[in-house]
């Protein structure tokens, strides 16, 4: 997958409510403004009715390269760095997330790496849809 396409699933709102999040859930995205300082305000639907209102600020964006988010919460707060590096023709995604402390990184854990995968799953199955 060329890091271009790739990086427009993260970077074009209306592919990103298509996939951010674990299965189930969909978006509403209230502000989208992604440069340095940029804020991204939007509510996740739960698919058991619940909504969970969110708020970012994007720190560093380097097309097509790097996205740089910190994250307000609200059921914990990270900084996630996102970086597209190209290998042998194909796109490698590093998603890294830095917690506040090890005790919330910990309390976390089990939760994020089951949501990520299922976020992962979402963003491949778009990721079709952008290429055909």
């Amino acid at each position: 997958m060329p890091r271009e396409i790739m990086f427009k699933a993260f970077s074009d709102p209306n592919h990103l409510e298509k996939w951010w999040g674990p299965e189930g859930f969909t978006n509403t995205f209230h502000e989208f403004d992604m440069r340095p300082n940029g804020i991204w305000r939007f509510i996740m639907h739960g698919p058991n009715g619940v909504d969970y209102e969110n708020k970012s600020i994007f720190s560093e964006i380097i097309e097509p390269e790097k996205i740089v988010i910190h994250h307000l919460g609200p059921i914990h707060e990270f900084l996630l760095t996102i970086t597209f590096a190209e290998k042998e023709g194909k796109t490698e995604l590093i998603w890294q997330m830095l917690h506040k402390s090890v005790k919330e990184c910990e309390r976390v854990r089990s939760f994020c790496y089951e949501a990520n995968e299922q976020n992962f799953n979402r963003l491949e199955a778009e990721l079709t849809k952008m290429v055909n």
